[in-house]
């Protein structure tokens, strides 16, 4: 019987709120994200009938304690524009720059698009065609989409992505 997958980065994200329900825990990082999903998926029996990442995100146009729904996802640390790629366009890749997302919506969640890359915002990339940012969804959505199975992130927004995020 197909079942809901909750991905997470860290138990921290969790809180153990989801210990009844398949949980995945993948660790930091785009790298950490894909390789422990990936892995997962490759090794179950039966795919997941939706993948639902939750965690938390930084961002300027939403406030803190909102929760957000990521509609599209964006790898904000791809940076081949040198070579006359577009800025975050992953070189030789069909993927579009804005990945769009694949499972339900939630239309009571506003929506947005993530960026997801392996650094910790500080400081508002400036024209970013994203506005939330964290460390893992694109890399999850990028797995999913290659398998097949339907992805969904929700995010709820800890700090401003600014000179105060790291106490926030």
């Amino acid at each position: 019987m197909p079942f809901p997958l909750f991905v997470f980065a860290l138990p921290s994200e969790s809180a153990h709120h989801f210990d009844d329900v398949p949980t995945l825990y993948t660790g930091v990082g785009k790298v950490n994200a894909a390789a422990v999903l990936m892995q997962y998926l490759l090794a179950s029996p039966e795919k997941p009938s939706v993948v639902v990442n939750c965690g938390t995100a930084g961002s300027p146009h939403h406030a803190p304690g909102a929760v957000v729904q990521c509609r599209g996802f964006v790898q904000r640390d791809m940076d081949v524009t040198a070579l006359g790629f577009a800025p975050y366009q992953t070189p030789f890749d069909d993927a579009p720059v804005v990945l769009p997302a694949t499972g339900p919506v939630l239309p009571d969640l506003p929506f947005a698009v993530c960026g997801s890359g392996d650094h910790f915002v500080t400081s508002w990339p400036p024209d970013a065609p994203f506005d939330v940012a964290e460390m893992e969804a694109y890399a999850l959505a990028s797995v999913c989409a290659r398998v097949g199975v339907p992805f969904v992130a929700l995010k709820y927004i800890s700090d401003g992505a600014d000179a105060a995020a790291t106490t926030d």
